[in-house]
């Protein structure tokens, strides 16, 4: 979809960096209320000052979008249904959404809100772009993962206006398939608590590496691309950073779209940004330089030359000013310590400032430059009446019991089971189960012999899953591909994007597979009536909240190797069998698969000593996910041996099941 002006999207997570991106030349702010967002530890905006903001921007012709971003558990559905309410009565110009709850909810009953699908729906082509103009949203945000080939002709294709973000943090994962958070520590990053694990240190052959670490984004050098591309609007990382950071990363992008002829300058101002070092990532095609060596922000300055107990000297090439924010890291234990520029001496680029912290300097350890401050910014808000808006309880409880629906079910649990491998064939005894995955690549699924005694006797259980991630490039291979396998007689898949219905024939059914999250009634609902046969249950969802939803049709997955990462980027290890550990010494796999980079923990999730609690509380649809799990007829023997008698499979964990999922 092409626009007359291309817009520039600002991120903002407090007052003074909303004021910020106003000066700086925003022409939309994106910000997060205290509530329902993923980035919880940004300080945010109160619902009283909403109106004050929205005030502000319109009276500077700026939009303001809200994020309301994260999946939702079934216990915050009325405290949402005020939100969107609340929302709706002051006017924001649209909120950006994930789930596909919160999707349904606020298209029923909050019909003036403009939707926004978050790069967190993971609409990577154009299939989900179609869907999504299908499903009603005005705009969506692209994954960060596209080619600019691959933004043309998805852009070619749209009714919608596309999103970009040419500036900022880079997620190793797709944004919105990344568990690995929630997995070492129950902070889901779906949730807006990612403790960021692709920042941290592992141990690749014994030696310390940042194996996920990715630069920083920047995309200046492709804005005239991006603009030709029909890309609508242009967005800006930074939510969780100093109004410093968007006034900067503002004017230089403001300057560049504005007068082309100063890029030069443009990127001198983004030199000040304080990030990481810089990457085109994938709109550059060529990402074999993306991953940065540490994980520290800021510019490198030197090293410290002299360390006493009072006294810390360095030399620097920049002048340094009073106030500026320094930054230490220390070489021995990796931590780092932040300082201002207050009291010091200079001479010759020579820099000595007196030192009273806990922490132990020492000579060696690198010295960055985080933050200057070049304006103020006010970070009062003028009182500005708040409406008061709270639905009724009565109302509140119709709208939740309207999310039920009911389905045939079984007492005694159906069982699914997901493999990757056909030579799981032989050892799998198809008279127990409803319906068996198959989860192949696309070279594996043209390649599959029809003809095979096994298929043609289970052809009615047999289901195809199709992968999370479909290049623009594919999407006519995999079309033929499927259409194969219909013609073979497959008529059942698995999705692990909503769009994908759009890939299959009318005559064939679909089910979700569980990266079509359901974390409350409203998500399945809204699945059931787009037409899913059946749909999973989250990796990472907890009991209480399981406990918590009316709709209990769903499968959960009794036994799993999760994704814990789910990537485009290649990762290198020196280790021979691509493992890694951790700072705790756990073990982890990688492994790339139709060029997808995938990282799975040395244990699976298995929940079977939890299965007859699950069928007391009316949850009765199993999984057993054998995917990464080597052909083996005893591990299978054992697997159905333990689901009958709940004994778990050792070693395994349960993931966030009775920790629960913050």
């Amino acid at each position: 979809m092409t626009s007359n002006k291309t817009e520039l999207l600002v991120p903002a997570g407090s007052v003074d960096s909303f004021r910020a991106a106003i000066r700086g030349g925003a022409d939309a702010i994106y910000m997060g209320l205290k509530q329902f967002n993923a980035r919880v530890r940004a300080n945010n905006f109160s619902e009283d000052q909403l109106p004050a903001i929205l005030q502000e921007a319109h009276k500077n012709k700026v939009k303001i979008y809200i994020t309301l971003n994260t999946v939702i558990k079934q216990k915050e559905l009325p405290r949402l249904l005020d939100f969107m309410a609340y929302l709706e009565k002051v006017g924001v110009d649209a909120i950006i959404v994930q789930d596909w709850g919160v999707f349904s909810l606020a298209r029923q009953y909050f019909p003036k809100l403009v939707l926004h699908a978050s790069t967190q729906m993971g609409n990577h082509n154009s299939v989900g772009v179609q869907h999504a103009a299908k499903c009603g949203f005005q705009r969506v945000v692209m994954a960060r993962e596209l080619t600019m080939t691959e933004l043309e002709h998805v852009a070619q294709k749209s009714v919608l206006e596309l999103e970009v973000f040419i500036h900022g943090a880079l997620c190793y994962s797709f944004s919105g398939q990344c568990f690995f958070s929630s997995y070492i520590g129950g902070r889901g990053a779906n949730r807006g608590m990612c403790s960021q694990p692709c920042r941290m240190a592992y141990t690749d052959k014994q030696e310390q590496k940042y194996l996920f670490n990715l630069k920083d984004n920047q995309q200046l050098d492709n804005l005239d691309g991006l603009q030709k591309a029909g890309i609508h609007s242009l967005k800006i990382e930074g939510r969780m950073k100093s109004a410093d950071y968007v006034f900067q990363v503002a004017s230089a992008y403001r300057l560049a779209l504005d007068h082309p002829e100063q890029k030069a300058e443009a990127e001198a101002m983004l030199q000040l940004d304080f990030g990481r070092e810089k990457t085109g990532y994938f709109l550059d095609q060529n990402v074999s330089e993306a991953l940065a060596e540490n994980s520290n922000t800021g510019i490198l300055m030197g090293n410290v030359i002299r360390a006493a107990k009072s006294e810390i000297t360095f030399f620097s090439a920049q002048e340094l000013q009073a106030n500026d924010r320094l930054r230490i890291r220390l070489l021995k234990s990796n931590q780092t310590v932040n300082l201002k520029l207050d009291d010091f001496w200079e001479e010759n680029g020579r820099y000595s400032l007196p030192w009273t912290g806990k922490e132990r300097i020492s000579s060696g350890d690198e010295i960055y430059w985080i933050g200057r401050r070049q304006e103020s910014f006010p970070s009062r808000l003028p009182k500005v009446p708040a409406p008061t808006v709270s639905l009724a309880f009565q109302q509140k409880t119709k709208i939740l019991q309207q999310q039920a629906f009911r389905t045939k079910s079984t007492s005694q649990g159906s069982l699914f089971i997901r493999i990757d491998d056909t030579d799981w064939f032989p050892f799998i005894r198809a008279e127990e189960v409803e319906c068996i995955i198959l989860s192949l690549g696309r070279k594996q699924l043209e390649e599959l012999n029809f003809d095979q005694k096994f298929i043609q006797k289970n052809k009615a259980k047999l289901a195809i899953e199709l992968p999370k991630f479909i290049a623009e490039g594919q999407i006519e291979a995999w079309q033929k591909a499927i259409r194969k396998a219909e013609e073979n007689g497959i008529q059942h898949f698995f999705l692990s994007h909503l769009s994908q219905q759009l890939l299959i024939s009318r005559s064939s059914r679909f089910s979700c597979n569980e990266q079509v999250y359901v974390y409350n009634d409203a998500a399945s609902k809204f699945l059931n009536s787009e037409g899913a046969q059946h749909f999973c249950y989250s990796i990472e969802n907890d009991f209480e909240n399981l406990k918590a939803l009316q709709n209990r049709q769903g499968i959960v997955l009794l036994h799993t190797t999760p994704e814990l990462f789910y990537s485009r980027m290649p990762v290198k290890l020196e280790q021979d069998k691509n493992q890694f550990k951790d700072e705790f010494s756990k073990t982890y796999t990688k492994q790339n698969k139709d060029g997808i980079t995938i990282v799975t923990p040395d244990r699976p999730v298995n929940l079977f000593q939890y299965k007859n609690q699950l069928l007391k509380e009316g949850f009765n649809h199993f999984m057993f996910d054998l995917k990464h799990e080597v052909p083996n007829p005893k591990l299978i023997k054992k697997i159905f041996l333990n689901y009958r008698s709940g004994d778990p499979i050792q070693p395994s964990t349960i993931f966030n099941f009775k920790k629960g999922l913050q």
